[in-house]
């Protein structure tokens, strides 16, 4: 009979070794790895959390119970560690901060000048409301926004849940192979179901993870339900009606999303067609009245009061139409990847960028600036005249104005201007040079990493039939470490032939083992091919042919059915946004610029006859009593329309160009998020290719309409004299 003393050894080695087995889930390590991750992926949120603290605690609110809820909701959701009312706190001291800085700056400007400048005060108090309302909805959109990518990876989570569930029949330890396979945000929620077990929140993982469900009930039912039924199947004993269960729940998870996102399309083709007429076609139409408008109105409608309000106060229009569109995106599709984790992350966060577009666009921006440059001194120190007439440079068919064409206002003596067709010309290089800084920069910033998220699904939209074939070189009873050089060998030619020639070069030249050649650090194939699926699928194989190579045969092969059937579903979706999108596309590279090109046209048009008109009657070459038929003599329309009061067409291009950037800006940014949820890397990527392909075909439009219509005005004005 065993000694007590030997009972002791005995049960000493069986726990060492089932601690050296679980020792890679020891619980302990998830509070450390919670915590880590929460600083990794939240780093861009550190300055609003320090603002909420310090500043939220100056004006802390005691918040009625439905907004304190809503608040903590948000919060929660978004892994802030403020308090509701350190978040309302400092959205109501911006609020009186800005209204403080208002009044003293209007104060200020009244002691100097005498004036009270209502528009700028009226312009600063609704830029003090905006950073209130801006602040006060942080914490939602924060929410909004983590749930956008944490739906995303719901149909990956639910598919790695299924295939752990397969072969092992473990909730806990398929949660855990889930959150470390998955990229942030999603496995950070995950990680807290255990932070919350090991915090004692909660009793049991169950518990927990109830309570996390919870909070997805509202917004992706389908989620909670296909959670529920993998729960369920613990319950099962018949083997084939569990798989049948946890295939069920990859099913109903799969058709909750397309059902979700068919509902949204049809939808969003009112609200989209809203956005354009109302947002871009209005607008840009109304453009066309401004020059006679501000004649009319006696120069009380300068340039600056419609850059505010198209390059401010209708941009912030659509912006919020479109961010109400995008609040009502169902969870569930899109872009999986999380851009931190792109192994050329580092060229994204890369800040050269922007000087190598700045030395590009630099010289564009210069040229567009030479009539301002030429009339403020530029001209005297090269020696030259502020102004040239056509006459002066041999050009007298074109009559007798000046390139620039500055004029002086009759009631101020101020310089107005300039009203000259090569101004406009020049003008033109203004927002080709912003768009083309922007362009440049995002292009350089996001082209090695778009091509490597390219390259890598092709791989594995290729490795999901590859592992099927290694499925079933292993149901035919070949081992593992044969059916790598097999399957290597069948798929010849193929980028996923690599990845299995590595394996298989591992395991018959370096000695190792399936694990070691797959996963080793230094030469594991894995290092070579950083994909989420190949890892998965991988370790998968590893766990699973240690119980026989029939179940690791099923479980590849039902991994490569689940990857078919998601990716045949992300293509019906794809097809469904398709008629939104192309849409959204042809209105914001063709329409939209094309539009705004010939309203730059006619405005330029009207100026330009009212100048040669004010020109032929300073000159005489026809009378002010000259009438024209239906609209009365000359120099009553002259006096009507004087060109000193109007809008400068100069400006008025740089307005309209710097209004479609920012529609390009806008849009591209709902067309990414309704396409692929959250997704920074595709939303830059897009803008820079969108921006070449509105701003080009803008100029070209503009400079032909400005030349075309400024010869027809020309030729209307010649056939006066005549």
């Amino acid at each position: 009979m065993a000694t007590k003393e030997e009972i002791k050894a005995i049960l000493k080695s069986f726990e060492a070794k089932i601690e050296r087995e679980l020792r890679e889930e020891a619980p302990s390590d998830y509070s450390v790895e919670y915590n880590k991750f929460r600083e990794e992926t939240l780093a861009s949120l550190g300055p609003y959390e320090r603002a909420c603290k310090n500043f939220g605690r100056i004006l802390k609110l005691k918040l009625t119970e439905k907004d304190e809820a809503r608040l903590k909701k948000s919060i929660e959701t978004a892994h802030l560690e403020i308090e509701p009312g350190e978040a309302a706190g400092l959205a109501v001291f911006a609020l009186v901060i800005g209204i403080f800085l208002t009044l003293l700056i209007g104060v200020v400007i009244y002691l100097l000048t005498e004036t009270l400048p209502l528009l700028i005060l009226l312009l600063l108090f609704f830029v003090s409301f905006f950073v209130f309302y801006y602040l006060n909805t942080m914490p939602s959109r924060l929410e909004q926004k983590w749930r956008l990518k944490a739906s995303s990876q719901m149909v990956p989570c639910i598919l790695y849940l299924v295939v752990y569930m397969r072969h092992t029949s473990n909730l806990e330890r398929a949660i855990r192979f889930a959150s470390q396979h998955l990229q942030p945000p999603l496995s950070l929620d995950l990680k807290k179901i255990f932070w919350n077990v090991e915090t004692a929140k909660y009793a049991t993982i169950k518990d927990a993870l109830d309570a996390y469900l919870e909070t997805w009930r509202e917004y992706s039912l389908e989620f909670v339900e296909a959670f529920h039924l993998i729960e369920s199947s613990l319950y099962e004993p018949n083997e084939s009606r569990r798989i049948a269960i946890l295939e069920k729940a990859l099913e109903v998870m799969l058709d909750g999303v397309y059902e979700k996102m068919l509902h949204y399309t049809h939808d969003v083709k009112s609200p989209i067609t809203n956005i354009y007429m109302l947002g871009i076609v209005l607008p840009t139409l109304g453009l066309a009245l401004l020059p006679l408008a501000s004649t009319l109105l006696q120069g009380a409608i300068q340039w600056y009061h419609v850059a505010i309000l198209f390059n401010i106060i209708v941009p912030f229009f659509v912006f919020y139409m479109t961010n109400d569109i995008l609040s009502k995106r169902p969870g569930g599709f899109g872009e999986t990847e999380l851009l931190e984790r792109n192994p050329n992350y580092h060229y994204y966060k890369d800040k050269s960028h922007y000087f190598s577009a700045a030395i590009i666009a630099l010289p564009l921006f210069i040229i567009g600036l030479l009539p301002l440059l030429f009339h403020f001194g530029l001209a005297d120190a090269l020696g030259l005249k502020p102004d040239y007439s056509f006459d002066e440079l041999g050009l007298g068919f074109l009559g007798n104005q000046t390139l620039f064409d500055f004029k002086t206002d009759p009631d101020t003596n101020a310089t107005v201007g300039p009203f000259g067709p090569l101004a406009l010309l020049l003008s033109l290089f203004i927002p080709l040079a912003v768009a083309l800084f922007f362009a440049t920069a995002y292009k350089l910033k996001t082209q090695k990493l778009i091509a490597t998220r390219n390259e890598t699904k092709k791989f594995e939209q290729e490795f999901s039939s590859s592992i099927f074939q290694l499925g079933n070189r292993l149901a035919d009873g070949i081992p593992a470490e044969m059916a790598f050089g097999r399957v290597a060998y069948s798929l010849k030619g193929t980028p996923t032939a690599g990845f299995f020639n590595l394996v298989n070069t591992n395991i018959q030249q370096a000695g190792m083992g399936v694990e070691q050649a797959i996963f080793d650090r230094s030469r594991g194939a894995i290092n070579y091919y950083p994909s989420e699926l190949v890892k998965t699928s991988m370790q998968i194989l590893v766990e699973s042919v240690k119980k026989g190579l029939q179940v690791a045969a099923r479980a590849l092969m039902a991994i490569s059915d689940y990857v078919k059937n998601i990716h045949k579903v992300n293509e019906r979706l794809r097809d469904l946004l398709a008629e939104i999108t192309s849409g959204m596309k042809s209105n914001m590279t063709f329409l939209a610029p094309l539009l705004a090109a010939i309203v730059v046209g006619l405005a330029s048009m009207i100026t330009m006859i009212l100048g040669r008109l004010q020109l032929m009657i300073a000159s005489g070459e026809i009378s002010t009593e000259t009438t024209l038929a239906g609209f009365g003599n000359i120099g009553t329309i002259e006096k009507m329309f004087p060109v000193a009061k109007m809008i400068p067409p100069y400006w008025l291009q740089i307005i309209v160009g710097i209004y479609i950037i920012e529609i390009i800006f806008i849009l591209t940014q709902t067309l990414v998020t309704i396409e692929s949820g959250e997704d920074r890397l595709r939303e830059k990527s897009e803008i820079s290719k969108m921006l070449m392909m509105g701003i080009t075909l803008y100029t070209i439009a503009a400079f032909i309409a400005i030349v075309a219509l400024g010869a027809l005005a020309a030729v209307a004005v010649s056939g006066i004299v005549a």
